[in-house]
């Protein structure tokens, strides 16, 4: 199942920076994650300072 980010994403950028497929990018107000790009690793969970990415 692939992460998601919520409406507290704040459109740092560090999710995007942390995603080892690249799978992030910047979307309308906020980040987005592809999911069929999305390798569930919670690579971006972890650096996400608003805690907006869950599964």
């Amino acid at each position: 199942m692939a992460f998601v980010i919520s409406d507290s994403c704040v459109s740092c950028g560090a999710c995007a920076g942390a995603c080892p497929v690249g799978a992030i990018s910047e979307g309308d107000g906020k980040f987005e994650i592809d999911a069929d790009t999305c390798i569930s690793c919670g690579a971006c969970a972890g650096t996400c300072p608003t805690g907006a990415i869950s599964e």
